[in-house]
This record gives C-alpha cells, structure tokens and sequence, in this order.
C-alpha cells in the first residue's frame, strides 16, 4: 500500500538539514531503487522553486511499504527526524496518475 508521510521542519534547521541531506537522499534512493519511491521533495518556506535563506517548512514523500507500522517505523529512522517538529503517516490512495 502506498503511504503519504509529510513533515514539518523545526525553526532554523538549514544547517542541520544540509549536514543530513546525503544520509536522507541515500535513503529515498534505495526505495527508489527498489520501485517503491512514487515521490518526494521539499516544500519551500515561500512561493519560489528556489527559497534561498528562507529555506523549506516541511516535505511530503509517497512511498509503498507493507505496513502502516513499517512506514511509520521507516520515517522515524529517517536522518532528518532531528529536524522534524512533527512527523504524518497515512495510507494513501492514488488515482491520478494511473
């Protein structure tokens, strides 16, 4: 089943972010390796692809695994969980695209 995970960073995590980033990216990579990966990325603090200094408030990941239990399990071992200020696991159901 798909799972929809969604974050909200933690006030003044940039740095701490870019410290994790490889860790959390190797990490999106071997699910994408894996076929599992539907998507992934940042939401930016402001209305612009490229924020700058403002940085990004949170991220959304879709992802299939097994389990409620395995997906929850998944991101509370992700590297940026220090940066999280909350953290939502729900099954997701994709209808477009098919």
């Amino acid at each position: 089943m798909l799972y929809a995970i969604t974050s909200q960073f933690i006030d003044d995590c940039q740095q701490k972010r870019q410290q994790t980033r490889p860790a959390h990216l190797a990490r999106l990579t071997a699910l994408q390796d894996q076929g599992r990966l539907v998507l992934a990325g940042p939401h930016p603090a402001i209305d612009s692809e490229d924020p700058g200094p403002a940085g990004f408030s949170g991220s959304l990941i879709v992802v299939e695994f097994d389990s409620l239990q395995n997906a929850q399990a998944w991101a509370d071992s992700d590297p940026y969980a220090g940066i999280y200020a909350q953290v939502t696991v729900k099954p997701f159901i994709q209808v477009f695209p098919k």
